[in-house]
């Protein structure tokens, strides 16, 4: 009897038993990681964005995770001086290592915490635009019309203008049409609210805007300006260009393509061009 109780005693004081204590704090660290962050999940669920959720889920999960992983390595005998020490040596070094990394770390955090877009809007960001489909702590990753995965770094996305096209519930198509110089610009412009009245489309509020943008080379330079729904927004510019195109081929209404006249002032006439067809020089 005596003997099996100093083996009891030898096993506990052993590396082995020190290995089985570190294990089951690990098997425990994981369940109650995971039950918590799902607990906090829950609780922000509708006072965060998704991706919000998820980042604030990840954090908590891995931060308890790591307070059971550092004493289950203390009960398997590590010394965590020495571990923390040589962690933080390696930081630096690491740092130093990926200055083009941490600039992004640094800048992803700032993205979290402004939070100028969210998961599934659409950004123009330079000449790219996407949908959002993640924000991580390096880059924003796009998908684009063409459905091509495009990613950025987060460094990129503080230092160029990125523009939210789905941020507010209008938009405002602006279309830039020319008319031919003769045309009468108040008739055209009542025509143009016409069709913008007629456009189910279009939104009576705001309401449509006509601006008189300038005078052209071959036109008149007019930029009309109609408000819609941001889910209808490529639909209305379509269909405002085509009726615009129809009934101003209905009306008479002539929408010039380029052209150069020569001509000496307003009382002469445009001079005459003739090609010779038959000089075969």
């Amino acid at each position: 009897m005596e003997s099996i109780i100093e083996l009891i005693e030898l096993i506990k004081t052993s590396f082995l038993y020190s290995l089985i204590q570190a294990l089951l704090l690990l098997i425990i660290g994981y369940i109650v990681s995971r039950l918590i962050s799902g607990i906090v999940a829950k609780v922000v669920e509708n006072k965060m964005t998704p991706h919000g959720q998820f980042l604030l889920k990840r954090t908590v999960f891995y931060t308890i995770l790591t307070l059971f992983t550092l004493s289950a390595l203390k009960h398997a005998g590590f010394d965590l001086s020495i571990l923390l020490g040589a962690a933080g040596l390696f930081t630096v070094a690491l740092g130093f290592a990926s200055q083009t990394s941490a600039s992004n770390l640094i800048s992803g955090l700032f993205l979290m915490v402004e939070r100028p877009f969210s998961i599934s809007d659409v950004i123009k960001v330079s000449d790219i635009t996407g949908e959002v489909i993640s924000i991580d702590l390096l880059s924003v990753k796009l998908r684009t019309y063409d459905n091509l995965f495009v990613r950025i770094p987060n460094e990129s996305m503080i230092k160029t203008p990125v523009t939210t096209l789905t941020k507010f519930p209008i938009r405002r198509a602006d279309l830039i049409i020319g008319i031919a110089y003769k045309e009468d610009i108040e008739r055209v412009r009542e025509v143009l609210l016409d069709i913008a009245a007629k456009n189910v489309i279009c939104l009576d509020e705001p309401a449509p805007l006509f601006i008189l943008t300038g005078f052209g080379d071959s036109s008149v330079d007019i930029q009309f300006s109609v408000w819609a729904k941001r889910e209808n927004f490529l639909q209305l510019k379509n269909s405002m260009y085509q009726q615009i195109k129809k009934t101003f081929d209905e009306q008479g209404i002539e929408i010039p393509f380029p052209h150069v006249s020569l001509y000496a002032g307003s009382e002469t006439k445009t001079f005459p061009i003739q090609i010779d067809t038959d000089n075969k020089e």
